[in-house]
Order: C-alpha cells, then sequence, then structure tokens
C-alpha cells in the first residue's frame, strides 16, 4: 500500500472541535466558519479553503454586544 495518500499537500482545517454555532452570527464559534463552510468543506478546492482561511482572523464569531441580560428583562 502506497504512502501517497497521507502525503497530500492540501489545505488543512480550521476546526479547533469546539462546534457551536452563534445564533446571532450564525457563525462557529470554535473556527468562526459558516454552517455552509463546514460541510462544503471537504469538496472545496484548495484555493477556496486558502481564502476562507485568510479571511477567518477579521471575523467574529460572536456578537460585540450584549444582549441586556437580568436589566433587559427587568425593563419589560
Amino acid at each position: 500500500m502506497s504512502d501517497e495518500v497521507w502525503k497530500r499537500d492540501e489545505v488543512e482545517s480550521p476546526c479547533t472541535q469546539i462546534c457551536v454555532v452563534n445564533p446571532v452570527t450564525r457563525l462557529c464559534t470554535g473556527c468562526a466558519r459558516s454552517i455552509d463552510e463546514i460541510t462544503r468543506w471537504s469538496q472545496m478546492p484548495p484555493s477556496e479553503r486558502s481564502t476562507i482561511l485568510a479571511e477567518l482572523p477579521n471575523r467574529s464569531a460572536t456578537p460585540k454586544t450584549r444582549r441586556g441580560g437580568r436589566a433587559a428583562r427587568l425593563k419589560t
């Protein structure tokens, strides 16, 4: 059996195994990819994977503002 399969030059997944999709941003809080990107990752060409990897540091998987918490609930 050849070791060629294990020596392929592919773009690796940015998955951190913290797979929780934020309901507001619709991005994974672990890797900041969308559900569509996660689903299609294995079928994407390397160029598309590289483009997404370059964008990830600029994405925010969690909102910067708070939802209001207890104070917002008390106002209603």
